[in-house]
């Protein structure tokens, strides 16, 4: 009984090691046929994952999709929540062979490699968030999180992309991501990809954020212009 009690710690611990060493950002690059430089940024939090494909030259939204996770040695599998190339699969599970070191995630039997950006750090709005609440004229409006339509927001230590979806209706709404930086309680992002409108990629915003009973709030001007003030919660 002992010695079955040390295996089943020792393969525990290598689950949760393989996991650990996805949590953060990474990137690879391409080259398309007329020359454009392509990116695709991954994003994993401890439970939830999201990748993004975008024409760097043009700064042309391409696609995305993401979801929930889970690796058991090399074997990832994940449950598809949003994919813009392919909606049918939402819902769906997907099993495929993975490798990873502290610098290198592959797709075994892909030539799909992704360097790593950063291991989750520093960081402190790591993890994925939904949409929980606004608040207006001074008044605070709560939404429901539990429903298929969610407005997700997945930040690794340095990477953000948030993303709008229906895992009922397989509907996507639209998405936008970059790089972001938390100092002196001001969140900042610079916009490398919006689905919506590519004249805002290269713009930088700066918000108000703080953690209030492990609930981000987020207030500032939104990228028309607009005052914001916006409550996100931890996905569990």
């Amino acid at each position: 009984m002992k010695n079955q009690s040390t295996f089943f710690l020792v393969v525990l611990s290598s689950v949760i090691a393989s996991a650990q060493s996805f949590i953060g950002a990474w990137e690879r690059d391409f080259t398309g046929e007329n020359g454009d430089t392509f990116k695709s940024v991954a994003i994993f939090t401890d439970n939830f994952k999201s990748v993004a494909t975008y024409n760097e030259t043009k700064g042309e939204f391409i696609e995305t999709s993401g979801g929930t996770w889970k690796v058991f040695g090399d074997t990832m599998t994940e449950k598809v929540e949003f994919d813009t190339t392919n909606p049918s699969l939402v819902n769906s599970k997907n099993t495929f062979k993975v490798a990873v070191t502290d610098s290198i995630f592959s797709i075994l039997g892909t030539d799909v490699q992704f360097k790593r950006i950063d291991d989750g750090l520093p960081g402190k709005l790591q993890g994925a968030w939904l949409m929980s609440g606004r608040r207006t004229n001074g008044e605070t409006q709560l939404r429901n999180t539990d429903t298929p339509r969610k407005t997700m927001k997945i930040l690794s230590g340095t990477r953000f992309q948030w993303i709008a979806y229906n895992t009922e209706t397989k509907e996507f709404m639209g998405t936008g991501g970059g790089t972001y930086t938390t100092k002196n309680n001001k969140y900042t992002e610079q916009i490398k990809f919006f689905s919506r409108d590519k004249s805002r990629v290269g713009a930088t915003l700066s918000f108000n954020y703080n953690l209030v009973d492990g609930n981000w709030h987020h207030s500032g001007l939104s990228s028309k212009g607009e005052p914001i003030f916006e409550i996100w919660s931890l996905r569990k």
